[in-house]
């Protein structure tokens, strides 16, 4: 095992957890099902403020270092085939971020708590039902890199 190979590890996981971490503890603690128009509005826009950028970033960052590691575990079996399929979950979640999560995120951050489009729920809902996709993506995703890294470590070099 290489320092190299390490500190890949290390940065393709600490990174990913506070990418799976944020959107599970968003699950668990912000289902927004029972705010107000104007409660929603606020807690979500105050959200995309702090996330909207942050957690995409810190996400291909974490793809990126978990290619480089595939790339490092050809030959290797199982080992290979979790990190592949780690990133390809990455990648998924990804995918429903960027093209349904973060349009809708647009939109309510062009709302005020007196101008809330009369269809708010439905977008809430919408919006809340692909969260609840991509936190099981991202938390499968991270399940397999760390599956990956653990078998990597196991197996000699």
């Amino acid at each position: 095992m290489t320092l190299m190979l390490s500190v890949l590890q290390f940065g393709a996981a600490l990174l990913f957890a506070l990418v799976a971490g944020s959107v599970f503890g968003i699950w668990r603690g912000y289902d927004p099902s029972g705010f107000t128009a104007a409660a929603f509005v606020e807690m979500h826009q105050g959200s995309v403020r702090g996330l909207n950028v942050l957690l995409p970033g810190l996400a291909l960052v974490s793809i990126v270092l978990t290619i480089a590691l595939g790339w490092f575990a050809r030959g290797k079996g199982a080992v290979l085939w979790l990190y592949v399929g780690a990133v390809a979950l990455m990648i998924a979640a990804g995918l429903v971020t960027r093209f349904v999560n973060q349009p809708i995120n647009g939109e309510v951050m062009s709302w005020t708590a007196e101008s809330v489009p009369a269809n708010w729920m439905e977008l809430r809902s919408t919006w809340w039902n692909w969260h609840v996709l991509r936190t099981g993506l991202s938390v499968g995703a991270f399940a397999l890199l760390l599956a990956a890294i653990i078998l990597d470590r196991k197996l000699p070099s």
